[in-house]
């Protein structure tokens, strides 16, 4: 019972902090939220998650877990405009620091809250498609020139790359092509080397998420955007494999079983070299502690 209790004061604590301070930043101009986005029930489906996972020594992640990197992990959930309940993104426990990994969902929702961003999309190469792009020599933006394909050209044997267009409001569209090699290259950074059930069943599907992630991650750096969204973004592409892989398993493969015929299948959680976590919190522990952050 007095735990329970020590957990109720602990979330009021936390979420009401965590509001206080997006409502600051909203205040200040420092923060544009989607009209359609509600970050008070996003808070809540953040917590009841968190109440769920444990570290990998099996301990409470709230419990774990600083409430400041807690706070600090709804804040940037917040920033970028993410749910949970959408598998837009994770909390993954570093020690006693909780910290907010996107999907690729995610990283397609954050994207397109860039100043200009219409929409992200991918599209696979396959052999036998008339695919042609071209260099723009003045700004080094890749343009595709023509993509003609016919039905029976899907073949996810047959994938020879594929390709990711940030869509802009101006139409200087932000484009990323890979091609196999370097979409196998990739997942050869992973735990599966690419040798997963998601990667061979759904090669196609797999190979578009690579270069969504690609290019979502180098086109933040080119945005002109707000600096706290900015660095909220690029905060959250850090990860660890391995800490993925064991704390949001059982969700990804739930997601696969509902997308695919209720076949259950591994899945792998990182397509990007994997990386050391730089820790950066947005808010110190003196601020935490006082009103409203």
């Amino acid at each position: 019972m007095a735990d329970n209790k020590a957990v109720t004061v602990q979330e009021k604590n936390i979420t009401e902090k965590t509001l206080s301070r997006v409502k600051q930043l909203e205040k200040d101009g420092d923060l544009v939220l989607p009209s359609n986005y509600n970050y008070g029930n996003a808070i809540k489906s953040a917590y009841l998650i968190l109440q769920t996972l444990e570290t990998r020594d099996k301990r409470p992640v709230l419990q774990a877990c600083t409430q400041v990197s807690i706070a600090n992990a709804l804040l940037d959930m917040v920033i970028q405009g993410l749910s949970p309940s959408k598998k837009q993104c994770y909390f993954i426990p570093y020690g006693n620091q909780l910290q907010l990994s996107k999907s690729y969902l995610g990283n397609i929702a954050s994207t397109k809250r860039l100043k200009g961003v219409k929409n992200v999309y991918a599209n696979c190469i396959y052999e036998k498609d008339d695919f042609s792009y071209v260099i723009d020599l003045e700004t080094g933006l890749k343009k595709i020139t023509k993509h003609e394909q016919s039905f029976e050209n899907i073949d996810i044997t047959k994938i020879k790359g594929a390709y990711a267009v940030v869509v802009m409001e101006d139409g200087n569209n932000y484009v990323e092509v890979m091609n196999i090699n370097q979409i196998h290259n990739a997942w050869n950074q992973g735990a599966a080397k690419g040798n997963s059930g998601a990667h061979k069943n759904f090669t196609d599907e797999m190979a578009k998420k690579t270069v969504i992630n690609r290019a979502c991650k180098n086109f933040v750096n080119t945005s002109d955007d707000s600096d706290i969204l900015i660095e909220s973004i690029n905060r959250t592409n850090e990860y660890r494999e391995e800490d993925i892989i064991e704390n949001v398993q059982a969700e990804v493969k739930e997601e696969i079983k509902e997308n695919a015929n209720k076949e259950v299948l591994d899945i792998p959680f990182a397509e990007e070299p994997t990386q050391e976590v730089v820790e950066a919190e947005v808010v110190s522990e003196e601020e935490f502690n006082e009103a409203g952050f």
